[in-house]
């Protein structure tokens, strides 16, 4: 009865008049007046959608806001737990190994056995208690603890990602999602902003308050960033809540992510979608690690202070935040995907060269580096779409996504101990040479595809024509 109230309440005084009930004596009951609830608690006005969006856009905030912790408090974390910098990588390595098995079953858990709304509460709890625990074993000074607290949080972070995604196609389809999808990755490199901006100050802070240094005041300083977890938890709950009204009143289904995974696809991926996989992997492992032991790299070379260090290292995802909705259009428009990804990666390989060999303003190099980190996700991720049927496109991103978290969990650990062993230089070198083999394999993907006839390179224009073309064949 309360539904059809509800339901009543939202109709306004159609509601009542079509659902006016029978007296007893068989006369009808005289309509009453309808009280209408506002707009911004009608699940079908575009006013409640935008309240859904903006805790959809902060349901990632925490988790994207504390993977970058250890980046930020790179000099602290080693100082105050008196590590070297292969251990430090650890802690990037340990979020990395769950991704490599949930890449796969993170979009089956949401729509078979969780659902969107139970699975998104749990991902957020496992990112809330990771970061929790991350930040007790610093306190404490234990850092195995530490590296089970990663653990736990890349169970949530990845999965979470998924499932904000499922939640964004479910209330905004057709024109709005591309948009949706925009505001939510700048959201994202949001989070990762204010992460490398803030933390050191908070921890000086700290510092300030606690009379020294050391182990107890960095593991305040991480239990303090993970109320922003809390914070994406409750808008978990939130999301859960709005969904299952909106469920109730219209009538609605639960979103599903659209992904089925079946494994035994693997054997049927062409040439060209391996080539993909390859380009993806070398290309990423010389962007995040880079990231995360950027800090110590500009204060040693460019002696810089650690606030300028901390900002010029975060200008990739500052950057990312605009610029990845504007060439993802322009990438649409023109099509072109295999050239737009040389492009970025010759120009990634320039930014890597630059702060290797040159003493140049480093802004110059990280600004082109954001610059070419969001081209090539806007061109390259959309291609495994061109080689894979539809079916198949579930199995293939995960597939994706698994080795390039492999990938960084393996060179993560490699990047520490050439630090630890090599230096910078050498760190550099190995970054190049990885951003080398992607852009040899970019080169076999062009020719590959081109001999094969395919799609990949096309004009949007010719894309267009052709699937024209293959529809009035069909019909």
């Amino acid at each position: 009865m309360a539904d059809v109230e509800e339901r009543r309440s939202l109709l306004g005084n159609e509601g009542d008049v079509s659902h006016s009930d029978s007296q007893s004596d068989g006369t009808r009951e005289t309509p009453r007046p309808g009280r209408p609830l506002p707009a911004i608690c009608d699940p079908s006005h575009l006013l409640h959608r935008v309240v859904i969006l903006v805790f959809m856009c902060f349901l990632g905030f925490g988790s994207y806001f504390c993977y970058d912790n250890p980046a930020a408090l790179q000099t602290q974390v080693i100082q105050d737990l008196n590590l070297n910098t292969a251990k430090f990588m650890q802690l990037y390595a340990w979020y990395s190994w769950p991704n490599v098995v949930l890449c796969f079953f993170g979009g089956f858990l949401l729509d078979r056995v969780f659902g969107i709304r139970l699975g998104t509460i749990l991902f957020s709890l496992f990112v809330c208690v990771g970061q929790v625990i991350f930040a007790t074993g610093a306190i404490v000074n234990r850092f195995w603890l530490m590296e089970v607290g990663r653990f736990i949080f890349g169970i949530g972070g990845e999965s979470l990602a998924v499932a904000q995604n499922t939640y964004a196609v479910n209330w905004f389809k057709g024109k709005e999602l591309n948009l949706v999808f925009g505001l939510q990755l700048s959201m994202a490199r949001l989070g990762s902003t204010v992460n490398m901006n803030i933390m050191g100050w908070v921890y000086s802070q700290i510092v300030i308050l606690v009379g020294f240094p050391g182990h107890t005041a960095l593991g305040a300083s991480l239990m303090i960033a993970s109320v922003t977890c809390l914070f994406s938890l409750i808008c978990a709950l939130v999301l859960g809540f709005l969904d299952k009204r909106a469920e109730r009143i219209l009538h609605k289904e639960q979103g599903n992510t659209g992904e089925v995974i079946k494994l035994t696809d693997v054997k049927d991926f062409p040439f060209t979608l391996w080539l993909i996989f390859i380009i993806c992997v070398c290309y990423y492992v010389a962007i995040f690690p880079f990231i995360g032991l950027g800090q110590v790299f500009f204060i040693e070379k460019f002696n810089f202070s650690p606030a300028q260090a901390r900002a010029v290292n975060s200008i990739v995802y500052i950057i990312s935040a605009p610029a990845s909705p504007i060439l993802g259009f322009m990438v649409d428009k023109t099509g072109r995907n295999v050239i737009w990804v040389m492009i970025a990666v010759v120009a990634t390989l320039a930014a890597h060269m630059m702060l290797a060999f040159t003493f140049w303003n480093p802004w110059i190099a990280m600004s082109l580096l954001g610059v070419s980190y969001s081209l090539l996700a806007c061109a390259l991720w959309p291609m495994v779409a061109f080689v894979v049927p539809e079916h198949q496109l579930g199995t293939a991103y995960g597939f994706m996504q698994s080795i390039q978290n492999l990938g960084l969990a393996l060179i993560a650990m490699a990047a520490g101990s050439i630090l630890d062993t090599r230096g910078y230089l050498v760190l550099e070198v190995f970054f190049c040479t990885c951003i080398c083999i992607a852009l040899m394999t970019v080169v076999m993907l062009y020719f590959v595809d081109y001999l094969r006839g395919g799609d990949l390179n096309r004009s949007a224009s010719a894309r267009a024509r052709l699937q024209k073309e293959a529809t009035s064949d069909a019909e």
